[in-house]
């Protein structure tokens, strides 16, 4: 595991990371590792979908029915 150091974090902020942390119960240190975790997955092109499933995946996973459609798919009447 690699170590990173943060110099000159401005006190706001060092105070919001402190409050976001005790929110989610977990040091500041394991909530800056899942901010940048978010950020970086995001950034690297994973969606809402994935993110969600993933969160789900982590969890332990949900099992859901399958859809069964009745009616075939059709276009829309619009107005003329």
């Amino acid at each position: 595991m690699a170590t990173l150091t943060i110099r000159n974090l401005d006190e706001e902020t060092k105070a919001l990371l402190r409050v976001a942390a005790a929110h989610h119960g977990q040091s500041m240190e394991e909530e800056v590792r899942e901010i940048l975790r978010q950020v970086l997955t995001k950034a690297a092109g994973r969606g809402l979908g994935s993110r969600v499933h993933q969160r789900f995946v982590a969890a332990g996973g949900v099992e859901l029915p399958e859809r069964q459609d009745v009616d075939a798919p059709r276009a829309a009447e619009l107005p003329q």
